[in-house]
């Protein structure tokens, strides 16, 4: 090979290396813990230095970011670390970032236990040009145990705000999910495997809820670079004797063995999943609890205001009654019980899927039924920001409703899905549902205990459905749901909230 074609090739395969770099997840907004920073010379070429720096007890992350000022005189640092005990990885040149946990870490560098004591980012020349001084800084983060865990991704991989559809309940090999090997088998089902599926099935987000287990943590690390077209949220089904909850944003250790220290009752539980960042929702309430779903059924005394959300809907559960949404197992009427106590509280849904391969049009199937959020962005806070706000409908058609929302109007106020609303009596309020995307089909308004009206749907891509209602001036809720010319389910809507009581000063 020429000089020339092997200076292109090599000057390609820099370009390569340094796009890679650029395209990394950035590091933490805040400003760095430690800062490292000095010069590198000839002297230092071919040999491996180590920049020592101090952990101290309770550090639950370590995120590193380097960067050096030598790329246009071909110098090359590569970067491991060691922490007091062992070494933790390397990574050579192909990151100038990364990030290591209990339960997860970047690609070539080990998760695990984050000792107190001195560790020391590993520093590999193995190129420094003569008369070249290159100048580092390596920025460090430490966030504590109990900081809640932001994403996997730091940067949204959708920016705008819009309707983003997922599955809120999913299961993989990591706990009790399974689906066929290649010659055929029931095997417990890799990760790629449920997150290939969901993608194919034009799904924005899955959240992976794995029993009481955090393992998968690190798998969905790996893959999400990969999948950077589908949101990829770790959780946890905390399942106990007295009921199963998801955790929605959860890493963390937690113990789930009510009655041990720090598991005193479900309220302990909730509470600390909650100082983790965790959204809480109650699965499957109205499931029977016996031999074949110990525990499912919810019977834990847990105040509703620590409850961020309730699972109204389970794919599981629709398919033990053939595909029905409403049956003996719905958890609509637990859901509206609560609402009607006064506690603002999300409805949502999932399809609890533990095998990817079931019929996308089946229930139980991954996204059916589906959570559609509206968030600002295709990001782990945003979404769960717009499911604490109400701002998500629950979907049982195929392929999706687009959107589906509900807006209020007042004479001098205005709220939409989620929202509160205050009329005095007697006062008329403007109601207006948008519906995109919809088969034929009737609206029907919904109040405490009643439908008290059912509209007709007009026909196209995207539809307008306006109503009043006269306010009694007492608290109440509204909301919609979409049925189709049968009277089957389609989609429901969270609630506008009517004349709510003034949350109590904190």
């Amino acid at each position: 090979m020429g000089g020339a074609r092997l200076a292109a090739v090599l000057a390609g395969l820099l370009a390569l290396v340094f796009s890679t770099i650029a395209t990394a997840s950035p590091p933490p907004e805040r400003p760095a813990d430690l800062r490292l920073e000095g010069q590198l010379t000839r002297a230092d070429h071919e040999t491996y230095l180590e920049l020592p720096f101090a952990v101290p007890t309770g550090v639950g992350r370590i995120s590193v970011a380097f960067r050096h000022d030598g790329a246009d005189q071909r110098t090359t640092i590569d970067l491991g670390l060691r922490d007091p005990e062992r070494f933790r990885g390397w990574s050579g040149g192909a990151r100038d970032r990364f990030t290591l946990a209990a339960t997860d870490a970047t690609p070539s560098y080990l998760p695990g236990p984050l000792p107190a004591g001195t560790w020391a980012l590993v520093l590999g020349v193995p190129n420094l040009r003569a008369g070249v001084t290159t100048r580092y800084v390596a920025e460090i983060w430490l966030e504590p145990q109990n900081a809640p865990f932001t994403g996997l991704s730091e940067a949204p991989l959708a920016a705008g705000p819009g309707w983003w559809r997922g599955d809120l309940h999913v299961h993989s090999g990591h706990s009790d999910g399974t689906c066929r090997s290649r010659r055929g088998a029931a095997v417990p089902c890799p990760l790629f495997k449920i997150i290939e599926a969901a993608a194919a099935r034009g799904l924005d987000f899955v959240a992976l809820t794995e029993h009481n287990a955090a393992s998968h943590a690190q798998g969905l690390r790996e893959l999400q670079p990969f999948f950077d077209d589908i949101l990829l949220i770790p959780g946890r089904e905390l399942t106990t004797f007295q009921g199963h909850a998801n955790l929605f944003g959860l890493t963390a250790p937690l113990e789930f063995r009510l009655g041990s220290p720090g598991a005193t009752d479900l309220n302990a539980v909730v509470d600390r999943a909650a100082s983790l960042g965790a959204v809480v929702s109650i699965n499957h309430p109205r499931m029977p609890s016996g031999e074949a779903c110990m525990g499912c059924g919810w019977r834990g005394d847990v105040d509703p205001s620590r409850i961020d959300a309730v699972e109204v809907l389970n794919g599981g559960a629709m398919a033990a009654f053939g595909g029905r949404a409403e049956s003996p197992f719905s958890g609509i009427g637990f859901w509206e019980s609560l609402l009607d106590q006064g506690h603002q509280i999300t409805a949502i849904a999932g399809s609890d899927s533990h095998d990817p391969d079931r019929p996308g049009d089946a229930p139980g199937a991954l996204g059916r039924p589906a959570t559609v959020i509206w968030a600002h962005s295709l990001s782990q806070a945003d979404l769960m920001t717009g499911l604490r706000a109400g701002r998500a409908f629950v979907d049982l058609t195929h392929p999706g409703l687009a959107a589906f929302d509900i807006e209020a109007r007042s004479e001098d106020a205005r709220a939409r899905m989620g929202g509160q609303l205050n009329t005095p009596a007697g006062q008329t309020t403007a109601f207006r549902v948008a519906v995109e995307g919809a088969p034929p089909a009737r609206l029907h308004v919904v109040e405490p205990g009643k439908v008290v009206e059912v509209l007709p749907l007009p026909a196209g891509a995207q539809a307008e459905v306006t109503f009043t209602r006269r306010s009694e001036g007492r608290p109440g809720w509204l909301r919609v749901e979409l049925r189709d010319l049968e009277g089957v389910l389609l989609a429901l809507s969270n609630p506008i909230y009517l004349n709510a009581p003034a949350a109590p000063a904190p």
